[in-house]
């Protein structure tokens, strides 16, 4: 009995851990055409299966050493409670969010439309959302 409460408790607090890891920002989503990108050009290797990948803002970008990068992300609020039921999915780092002077950068990701509809109910939502590099 007190190995399974020691299970129980431990689990507990790992869970808690990588909630209070865990980032928060925004995102938004980004169709087709995905190339060329900042990372690898035009070479369509580069996508992950279901094309669950991400762009990221200048601040992860860590001038391109975020190429490859994976995150767990979760949609956690927004505007008619888009969320798909607190649902995370791991996305691969494919690009860099290109920002101009005329427009800010406001979002964390820009997802690919499939990792978007992973998480978000609406396609063209702007999403609050928790992640952590795994």
């Amino acid at each position: 009995m007190k190995l399974y409460t020691f299970v129980i408790i431990s689990t507990l607090l790992l869970i808690q851990l990588s909630l209070i890891l865990a980032d928060v920002g925004t995102a938004s989503s980004y169709g087709p055409p995905y190339i060329p990108t900042a990372c690898d050009g035009n070479r369509r290797e580069q996508f992950p299966p279901g094309n669950i990948f991400v762009a990221v803002n200048e601040g992860l970008w860590d001038n391109g050493a975020a190429c490859g990068r994976r995150y767990r992300v979760r949609c956690v609020s927004g505007i008619n409670k888009p969320c798909k039921g607190g649902t995370s999915i791991d996305v691969k780092v494919v690009d860099s969010i290109t920002c101009t002077k005329s427009s800010s950068c406001p979002h964390t990701f820009h997802m690919s439309t499939e990792a978007f509809s992973a998480i978000s109910r609406f396609p063209h939502a702007n999403i609050n959302i928790e992640y952590i590099q795994i």
